[in-house]
Formats: C-alpha cells, structure tokens, sequence
C-alpha cells in the first residue's frame, strides 16, 4: 500500500544489492591477506611498526599460536587494558582466530573498575600495558590480585578473582607472576600450525567473540556481547558508505578498546584493504595532524571534539593535510559549524557522520559522499543496508508520523547478542520483536534521513515545555565567539528545570552570560533561552571524547545549591 507523505510512518529499512558477509573476523582477514598481500596494513607511529597484510596476516597467527599455549579455549575471555598500540589490534584479530572471547577495557579505568569488569566478564586472561597517564596498570592488578608475585610465572591463583589465570604485560619487564608479550609469541613456536587451523574450523560467524562494556551514568557498566556477524558486516558497510577501497589510508585517533576504532576503524579497513594508521597510543592532536600528513592519509575518523582540537591547534596549517577526502564522525552531535569546517579547512569534502551506540556493533545510520552537503551537516543520514529503523512514541511504543521527535529503535544483523550474563537488562533493552530500544531520541523526515535530537534522558521539561539541548547548542555555535556548547537541565522550584549553557569561548573571545544572552533574545523562543550561562575551560569527558552530561548536571546542582529543588 502506498500511502500518502502526510500519513507515512517513521520506519525506514536500508536497502542493498550486496548481500552480508558470512565470515568470521579471522576469515576476513585472510581473504584481505590473499587479496592485497603487499598492501600497507598496519602503521603504528609512535612505535614505528608497520606491516604489509601479509605481515600482519603471519603475525596475528603467531600471536594466536602463543595464546592456544596456555590452553585457553574457544568462548573462553581474554581482557585486554591499554591504549591503541600494535599489540592491540594483533591481539583483536588473534583472540578472534582462536574463538576466545576479546573483553576490551577502558583504559582510564581504576582498580575498582578494573575488578568489576574482570570479575562480570569472569576473564581468565588480561594482557595489559604498564599504565597510562598517572595510573600504574600493574599496581592496579596487584590491588586487586594481592597473591601476585607468590606464585610460578605462569599462573595467577586470586581468592579475589578466582576465574583469572594468567596476565601478560605488553612492554616492558613482566614482575614476577606475569608473562612478557614476546614470551607468549615465542610460545607460539611450539604450537603447530594445524592447531590453529583445527581451532578455526570450529567456530561460527554467530559466535560472542567481543564484550563491550558501555559506559553507564548510574550504576556498573553492561557488557555488550558483539559476535564476528555483527563486526564484520558493520565494519564492511561503514567502509562501503565511505567508499573505502585498498587504496585508502585511515588515520585512527579513536581508542580501540571503543566500537569506533575497532569497528568502525579497524574492521572496516580490514576488510577493504584499507591501511590502519595509529598517529598515538591516545588522542594527541598534533600527532593526529602530523600522521595524516606524513603517512599521506585519505581518511580521518573522530569525535567532534577531536576535530575542533585539530582545527584549533596553533601549527595547524604547517600540517599538508590534502590528501584527506573522508571519515566519519560521530560519537556525539556533531556541530553544523565544526563539520563544515572539517569539509572546508581539511579537505574532507566527503565526511560522513554516523549514528550507532555499542549495543548496535555500532554504526545504525551515515550519510554518503553523494549526499548534499547540507544533509551532511544537519543529519546522520539514512539506515545502513541490512538495517532497520523506526521512531516510535515512548509513552505508546506506536510508531511516530515522520516530522515527529520520538525513540529511535533498531533491528537487523548489527543488534548485540546481549548483555553479558544480565538478562534483565537484555530483555529490557531488546523487545520481543527484536528491536533495539536506544534511548536516543530522533525525526525522520519525508527523504529517509535521521536527526538525532538527544537524549530522551537529556530532554528538558521547563514548566510543560519540551526543550532539545541538541536545538539549542546548533544555535549558540552561529554566536561569534563561542568555540564549544553542552546544554544540560537543572532543577528549578518554579518551571521544574531550567536551561543551563556550559560554554567554551574562542581565543581572545571576551564574551560574557549578559551578551550571549542578549545573543538568544528574540531568535530563539524565550524559553529555550539558557536560564544559566557558565564560562569553562573544558567539559568533563570520558577517554572516548563524549562529555558527561550527568557530571556537568551534577557539578551545576552543587555549584548553584540547587538540590533541595530536586523530587
């Protein structure tokens, strides 16, 4: 049935002519290896490593050789905590070549983190690094393992965390009670190769091969469980809606331990032949510039907070950056004025910006370079191939007419398994139908392209009204002087909430509350108007680049002595 644009409904479904890929991660990488043996793979900066797919190829299976020597078995867990280094992505593929489970870690996690995520992903192994920033990863383990040291060099034996067996430390000189990184390589000599090949016959492409571990605003963490299916095939249709081929040279600032540079980064050039460029073991701007120059990069993947570093950085036009052509960017609301930025100063006349969350492995919706610039600046683009979307009523759960905000819900291929071992939140995050409720809310318009609105949870109801943050901050960045905008609620006796306007101003830029204000009077209704401006020097941020709204909500509550207005 056709109906008429003023009753169509908000679904939409991706279409394609290409069918998805019945592969393992493993698989993927061989078929590239075979493909593109003499192609650049995998470029390390800051270790100056670098290898061809055929390199890579052998030595991933060296490393997975090493990993079969403590006997660790398929849909067993391996951690891993460090920062994006070449052993990293050895250890994604290897770990997928012998079926194990990888547990990603975030590398600003304390001891307390650390002990949560090892013990709910019951981890039989963690390889880790030696620290990052002011945390000391080894000392951190000794906190929690405290017969660290006690025992022979090759099994742990923790009252505290009874499951974990072995740790392996990526540089540097293992203490006594771990293995070193090229230790567990050599034991891999011992292991024949056809181990490795029985091992591999084993395994399905349906198979839990990664736990993601989403940052929650309240309580621990979920471990979002990702199969080779759902990695594989977002990684290979983010790089089709890029057009990447094995001509392409990506440069990665985005942490691997995320979905963003282990999917959206990695698998997608894996699987196009693409090469993987790591400027830094974490996101350095300088170095970021200084990689896509030098290594002649096509692509560049961010945040949006990593792109405005970039734009920003004093020596920004020393750097040749004009070989770019694409991206993505996502992670957060990308800024209208940021990306055309990117587009114009960068060169990235083909940017995409994508939309996802982990628990859809994670990219749902991008744009193409075929798409009019603005709908590249003011949307996120339609539903991948494979893929499909609705807006649905919260309150309801009946889908929306297109023109109207509401939940953003996803089902198809790149929907997670589930959360590790949380039923209760699984089936409270995936319906009977099998679609994902992602708590973002959205609009679909007449053309199939998504607005992302925010956060049915960031939603500000001042006194009957619905205010969208995302609304507001697309506004103030057409103010002269202001660099960056986060918009949160806070709590007010009289409306309910009110709106705040955390603001970062631009160099020399001499704005103050009363002016931006004044900015707002007159285009923008009076209650959206921010009720409260603060001046900051930054936002607090998670080690991916999104800001915690809930700490700037927090911090306002206290600064303002607003809580005895909270229910």
């Amino acid at each position: 049935m056709d109906l008429r644009p003023s009753n169509r409904l908000s679904y939409a479904s991706g279409p394609s002519d290409v069918p998805l890929l019945g592969r393992c991660i493993g698989e993927a990488l061989e078929d590239t290896a075979a493909r593109y043996p003499d192609n650049d793979a995998l470029v390390v900066c800051h270790q100056g490593k670098r290898y061809t797919y055929d390199q890579l190829n052998e030595e991933v299976d060296r490393t997975a050789r090493g990993l079969l020597s403590f006997g660790i078995e398929k849909g067993d867990r391996i951690g891993i905590w460090a920062t994006n280094c070449a052993e990293w992505v050895l250890t994604q593929f290897a770990a997928a070549k012998i079926g194990a489970i990888l547990v990603n870690i975030n590398p600003s996690n304390r001891a307390r983190e650390l002990e949560y995520v090892l013990r709910q992903s019951e981890c039989q192994t963690l390889l880790l690094i030696e620290g990052f920033r002011d945390m000391d990863y080894v000392q951190a383990v000794g906190e929690i393992c405290s017969e660290l040291g006690s025992g022979d060099s090759d099994t742990v034996h923790s009252r505290n965390l009874p499951q974990l067996r072995r740790l392996i430390l990526i540089g540097g000189k293992p203490p006594r009670g771990m293995q070193g990184w090229d230790q567990v390589v050599e034991r891999g000599t011992r292991i024949p190769c056809e181990q490795l090949l029985a091992r591999e016959s084993q395994l399905d492409f349906d198979d839990a091969i990664n736990i993601q571990y989403t940052s929650g605003t309240t309580g621990f963490p979920k471990g979002a469980t990702l199969s080779h299916h759902n990695i594989v095939n977002n990684g290979a249709l983010v790089a089709q809606a890029m057009r990447f081929t094995d001509r392409d040279r990506l440069c990665i600032p985005v942490p691997f331990y995320h979905c963003f540079g282990m999917v959206v980064a990695n698998m997608a050039c894996v699987v196009s032949g693409a090469t993987m460029v790591v400027p830094s073991a974490y996101f350095e701007a300088e170095a970021t510039l200084k990689a896509v120059s030098e290594e002649r990069c096509t692509a560049l993947h961010g945040v949006p907070t990593m792109f405005i570093a970039e734009l920003q950085h004093p020596e920004f036009n020393r750097f040749d950056l004009g070989t770019l052509r694409t991206g993505v960017m996502a992670g957060s609301p990308c800024p209208i004025e940021v990306m055309k930025r990117v587009v114009n100063q960068m060169h990235c006349r083909e940017m995409t910006i994508a939309y996802g969350l982990t628990e859809a492995s994670p990219v749902v919706t991008q744009t193409t370079p075929d798409d009019p610039i603005e709908r590249r600046v003011t949307t996120v683009g339609k539903a991948l191939p494979h893929t499909e979307v609705k807006i649905i009523d919260p309150l309801s759960g009946r889908i929306v007419p297109r023109g109207v905000t509401g939940e953003l819900c996803t089902r198809g291929y790149q929907v997670m398994k589930g959360y590790y071992k949380d039923p209760a939140a699984t089936n409270a995050a995936i319906d009977r139908g099998g679609w994902l409720h992602t708590g973002d809310l959205a609009v679909l318009d007449e053309e199939g392209y998504f607005q992302i609105t925010g956060r049915a949870k960031d939603m500000i109801i001042r006194g009957g009204e619905n205010v969208y943050p995302r609304e507001i901050e697309e506004f103030l960045y057409t103010c002269p002087g202001i660099a960056a905008v986060q918009v949160i609620g806070v709590p007010d006796q009289k409306y309910g909430e009110q709106v705040m306007a955390w603001i970062k101003l631009e160099p020399g830029s001499q704005l103050g509350p009363p002016e931006i204000r004044a900015f707002c009077e007159g285009k923008i209704a009076h209650f959206k108007i921010p009720h409260y401006v603060k001046i900051v020097d930054e936002f607090p941020m998670t080690v991916t680049g999104k800001v915690q709204k809930f700490k700037m909500r927090e911090a306002a509550i206290k600064e303002l002595g607003l809580g005895g207005c909270q229910a």
